[in-house]
């Protein structure tokens, strides 16, 4: 008999459990509230541009990563089109502050010796830095795919050290201190939050090799669509999942804003947990736990800003750019200095198949707090009014004149501009303070950003990027420990990979 399950969310995280459990026989049904499945994989299009809403890079997707052993395992790694990003610059890095460009190689062995290079009086601590690095990174059994509990270990006293603490153990330049943190904006870096094992599972998934979509990022969520409904599963979207209704202990049934009910024998739950306390019945939480989930801070969100280019005037770029005004702004992603803004952002050219020598677009991210645009908190898509378009506006500006500081003759290169802001990114992907990452991991509390795979409910589960780790490949992992939890099998699905 066929075991039904519901997932509430058609985000990365509800794709891939609603696959993984697929391919274990459960009949599933994906309910997603927005009109487009996908959340962070959705793309867009303006004039004849593809533009992806937040993907530019994507590790674990090179052969034996476990990524590419996840979508090898449910057969939709040929459905994908990919590049490795430059091998002999995989990240560049420019601060304005000495006008320094850095071209940082992939792999660990590259990546050491360019800083010991560039520092030859740190290359023992360098040595030491990363190999303690990956050292941290290879404790997380889930990480690789091995056979294992699943939970995070904390033998090592630096696993929830904060990482600008973990790196200045090791390194002394302060100049090199920061540029080892570069890829702090893509674990959610905060210098005195962000635990150090989560910094290294970021650096490792990057440092070892990394990844770029040829087209749009979508084509992932249309190939896990695809094969949720090969194997007899169904995905639903429009369709906002309003009320969870408990008894004895169990989800018995659920409403859906137009009326539908819905009664599985499992849910699984991959919306925020902030959205998940306003559906869900008050037994499930405890009073404590619901004022930590109610109160618990979200990372920060982003600004960014799409531009259309004119044909054959900007070349393509094969690798993202980070930029900062002065090294000390490594950490200060999320931070908003209205005078100064923006201090630190990445841009990248999308790539698209069959990609020339010139791009037709470029994307910037400035990672931003909601705080900016908060006095706007209560207006809806499209009716902000004209201060709000005005402020949108200043701030595109500021960061087009940015870009042209890193790449001069830019602005002559740019067609059409369009921008989101942390509102938009709210509003579209029902992320609360349009939080890119979910719940701040803390240092100082290891457990207070995560979730726990199970609830009190024995039949409702957890999955997403509150769930162990963030990111195109952690969601991924965080759903195979999901779907191995609902089918009551610890190891059984990472053991057929």
């Amino acid at each position: 008999m066929e075991k039904q399950v519901v997932i509430i969310g058609g985000g990365v995280g509800g794709l891939f459990t609603a696959a993984l459990l697929g391919m274990e026989g459960r009949k599933v049904t994906v309910l997603e509230r927005s009109p487009h499945i996908g959340g962070g994989l959705q793309s867009f299009s303006r004039n004849g541009v593809t533009f992806d809403a937040g993907m530019h890079v994507v590790g674990g997707l090179q052969p034996g990563g476990s990524l590419n052993r996840i979508c090898r395992y449910l057969g939709i790694l040929d459905q994908l089109h990919y590049r490795q990003v430059d091998a002999d610059c995989g990240d560049e890095v420019v601060c304005f502050e000495d006008g320094m460009t850095y071209r940082i190689p992939q792999g660990r062995e590259p990546f050491t010796k360019y800083f010991q290079q560039l520092f030859p009086e740190e290359k023992e601590n360098i040595q030491r830095y990363v190999d303690h690095l990956f050292a941290l990174a290879d404790q997380v059994d889930f990480f690789f795919l091995r056979p294992g509990s699943g939970s995070a270990p904390s033998s090592d006293e630096a696993f929830y050290q904060p990482s600008a603490q973990f790196i200045a153990r090791y390194v002394h330049n302060p100049k090199l201190r920061s540029l080892l943190a570069y890829l702090s904006p893509l674990a959610g870096g905060d210098a005195g939050y962000t635990p150090a094992y989560v910094f290294a599972l970021i650096n490792y998934l990057y440092i070892n090799a990394h990844s770029r979509f040829e087209g749009p990022a979508e084509q992932l969520a249309d190939a896990l669509v695809s094969k949720i409904r090969e194997l007899g599963g169904e995905v639903l979207s429009d369709t906002e999942v309003t009320a969870i209704h408990l008894e004895d202990g169990r989800v018995r049934s659920l409403t859906a804003a137009d009326g539908r009910m819905f009664t599985p024998e499992c849910v699984v739950s991959s919306i925020h947990p902030q959205s998940l306390l306003n559906i869900v019945d008050g037994q499930i939480f405890t009073k404590a736990s619901r004022n930590r989930l109610a109160t618990a801070q979200n990372n920060y969100s982003a600004f960014c800003v799409y531009a259309v280019l004119k044909e054959g005037t900007f070349p393509y770029l094969n690798h993202p750019c980070y930029c900062w005004d002065s090294y000390d702004m490594v950490w200060q992603f999320g931070k908003y200095d209205q005078e100064n803004w923006p201090q630190n952002f990445v841009y990248f050219t999308p790539c698209e198949r069959n990609q020339g020598p010139y791009a037709r677009a470029l994307q910037v991210i400035v990672f931003s707090p909601f705080s900016m645009c908060e006095q706007w908190a209560d207006t809806t898509v499209g009716k902000r009014g004209a201060d709000y378009e005005a402020w949108k506006s200043k701030h595109t500006d500021l960061i087009l004149n940015k870009i042209e500081k890193s790449r001069p003759g830019f602005r002559n290169c740019v067609k059409q501009v369009y921008a989101a802001t942390p509102l938009t990114v709210r509003d579209y992907y029902d992320q609360p303070e349009g939080s890119l990452y979910g719940l701040l991991k803390d240092s100082r509390s290891p457990f207070s950003g995560y979730l726990p795979i199970r609830t009190k409910a024995e039949n409702l589960f957890m999955t997403g990027q509150n769930v162990y780790l963030h990111g195109c490949c952690g969601v991924p992992l965080t759903a195979v420990m999901t779907a191995e939890a609902v089918i009551g099998e610890t190891d059984g699905i990472v053991r057929k990979m």
